[in-house]
């Protein structure tokens, strides 16, 4: 049997990562004719068809799926075997990292990420942009080095994931505001005007879910992309506001917070990046740098008791 042709490897990697012959092509910078044939090549050496027409889309197939993984792995791996191998010199390291980010983790994290960083690696530049939606494609394609967020399902499968902290919903209110007098029952939250925190505009969420088991309902007098937008709101109105507590500690900063009077579930913010930079030396510091800018952050919040009592 003749040995299989390893550089397949790359181009199965890319096209199943993309699932469009078009946009593998453009990947590789290959003609769609030639990608075309490259995935002929695959589906013969392979024995299966890999990708199929669904629509006027590709769908992987069982075996692309269980594939996938493995390939990205193995091909992860010959990238750092084939690297040179370099000594990290940070005072002579000349770079800018793109991190796409919520505004609440740049202004409770990152004026000591700049410092931290700034300190050890004077050339290194942090070009924060915007977090909109969940999408992978910005970490796919390198236009963005790393992202933090919540890993959601609209992640692509090859996106490496490191958990930073747990966090969980507060509300929030301006000083001087009727909730921050007394305990907050589920009915007193309900009875208020909140401000919804959505990027995708959607009117209800998990606090609705577990006010409607309680037969209660808020009224949403206002929906956002944010929570720095909503607290902002909530600082200046009546409006009462739910926001992750350690993600917003500062943004909170002369505002009342209590816990929230109805269970939520807690959720996990992590690092997010794609493989083709994990072995990456510079890369692997700045991963390493945020994860102890945020430890040392949380505890900080921690000893300025900016996370309310459940």
């Amino acid at each position: 049997m003749p040995k299989p042709d390893l550089n397949l490897l790359f181009t199965l990697d890319v096209l199943l990562a993309e699932g469009s012959v078009a946009r593998a092509a453009r990947r590789l910078r290959l003609s769609p004719s030639a990608m075309s044939r490259a995935l002929a090549r695959l589906r013969q050496t392979t024995g299966d068809p890999l990708l199929v027409r669904a629509g006027r889309g590709l769908v992987p197939t069982p075996r692309a799926l269980e594939l996938r993984e493995n390939v990205g792995r193995l091909v992860e791996e010959a990238e750092a075997v084939l690297r040179p191998t370099e000594r990290l010199d940070l005072a002579q390291l000349v770079r800018t990292f793109t991190l796409r980010t919520s505004d609440g983790f740049i202004e409770n994290f990152g004026p000591a990420l700049i410092f931290h960083i700034g300190a050890r690696a004077p050339g290194v530049r942090l070009f924060f942009v915007p977090k909109t939606d969940r999408d992978s494609a910005s970490l796919r394609d390198g236009t963005v080095d790393l992202e933090t967020g919540v890993v959601g399902s609209t992640m692509g499968p090859e996106v490496r994931t490191q958990a930073l902290f747990r966090d969980r919903f507060v509300g929030v209110v301006r000083s001087g505001h009727p909730l921050a007098e007394g305990e907050v029952s589920a009915a007193r939250y309900a009875s208020g005007k909140h401000v919804l925190v959505s990027r995708r505009g959607l009117d209800k969420g998990p606090i609705d879910e577990a006010l409607e088991a309680l037969g209660l309902e808020r009224q949403i007098a206002t929906i956002v992309g944010g929570f720095a937008a909503a607290l902002a709101l909530a600082r200046s109105s009546d409006l009462i506001a739910s926001v992750p507590a350690w993600h917003t500690a500062n943004l909170r900063a002369g505002m009342h917070s209590f816990p929230l009077p109805v269970f939520t579930r807690e959720i996990t913010v992590s690092l997010l990046w794609h493989p083709r930079l994990d072995a990456d030396p510079a890369h692997r510091w700045l991963r390493a740098c945020i994860r102890e800018v945020c430890t040392r952050q949380l505890v900080d919040f921690s000893t300025h008791d900016t996370m309310p009592k459940k």
